[in-house]
């Protein structure tokens, strides 16, 4: 009593098998997750919505199940489709990894990359150029910026490849990580710090998360902390502590034999990761190598003992 009858379990699990992925309609999942929706992935895909939209329908007669909630202010996915979500990204790119591995056409087109001044030192220029003479077909356009900022320019397709720092618990499933390190209160081992006094800051610029992080941590510290000068450039934070100006925050591979590393009562930082971020052209064959290239070659400072 209560046994599936042996046909009705094979029907039940031939249907099951006879169900195909399409990778395009794998595509387009992912990319509606990459931008936020249906409209912004049929842009980044050169389709229009009714195409990605019947792409999804296709896949979820397929399956059985429905992927996308549709209702105003609910999340994007299911919970099925928050499951296949992972799958669909895995064989995205060990597609992807196939072609690259196993093609015979070269790498071409077009590729924003934005950097912070952190990976500068990591022997990123001399990777790019060693990058250009191998692929000649694809043109790489480099800036530098702060993580935040190369964060939005990423969601919002203005870059395609991000080489940046952010907090460990803020990496997503979809970033390569590079290294991670811990990050210090520091302050010149000359510098007599007055704790019954506000507390001078040396911080980066408004766009470092960093400074943001530590603003509001700093509110613990009575009486606080009291911004005596912001610098976007690690140079210039490193010689304004090492001056005496104030305390700082900085990940361990920027901490020389000069400063002091400073604990309770300052909160404990989160500790760091540098990675690469891909954006919307996250498949493309040029994007993939770019990213091989970087992770295979970049140089990981030495860290102080």
């Amino acid at each position: 009593m209560g046994r599936v009858p042996v046909d009705a379990a094979r029907r039940s699990r031939s249907k099951r098998v006879s169900a195909r992925l399409e990778l395009g309609a794998l595509q387009a999942l992912a990319a509606i997750v990459e931008t936020g929706g249906i409209t912004r992935a049929a842009q980044s895909l050169a389709l229009s919505q009714s195409a990605i939209s019947h792409k999804i329908r296709r896949l979820e007669t397929a399956l059985g199940c429905e992927l996308l909630t549709r209702r105003s202010g609910a999340r994007l996915l299911t919970s099925e489709g928050e499951k296949l979500l992972g799958y669909a990204r895995r064989i995205l790119d060990l597609h992807d990894e196939a072609v690259s591995c196993l093609g015979t056409e070269p790498l071409r087109g077009r590729i924003r990359l934005g950097v912070t001044e952190d990976t500068t030192s990591g022997g990123v220029a001399r990777i790019l150029g060693r990058f250009a003479r191998r692929h000649p077909d694809v043109s790489v356009r480099t800036h530098v910026g702060q993580s935040l900022s190369l964060e939005g320019q990423l969601d919002r397709g203005e870059i395609d490849v991000g080489f940046m720092q952010v907090f460990e618990h803020r990496q997503r499933v979809s970033d390569t990580v590079v290294a991670r390190e811990p990050l210090h209160w520091v302050k010149s081992r000359d510098f007599d710090l007055d704790m019954s006094r506000s507390i001078p800051f040396v911080a980066f610029d408004d766009d470092c998360f960093y400074r943001q992080w530590a603003m509001e941590a700093g509110q613990s510290l009575s009486p606080g902390l009291n911004t005596v000068m912001t610098c976007a450039s690690v140079a210039g934070v490193k010689s304004a502590v090492l001056s005496g100006l104030g305390v700082t925050l900085l990940n361990r591979r920027h901490v020389t034999p000069e400063m002091e590393v400073m604990q309770a009562p300052f909160p404990e930082p989160p500790p760091i990761v540098y990675l690469l971020r891909t954006g919307r052209q996250r498949h493309s064959s040029a994007v993939r190598g770019l990213v091989g290239a970087i992770t295979e070659e970049v140089e990981t400072p030495p860290m102080p003992a």
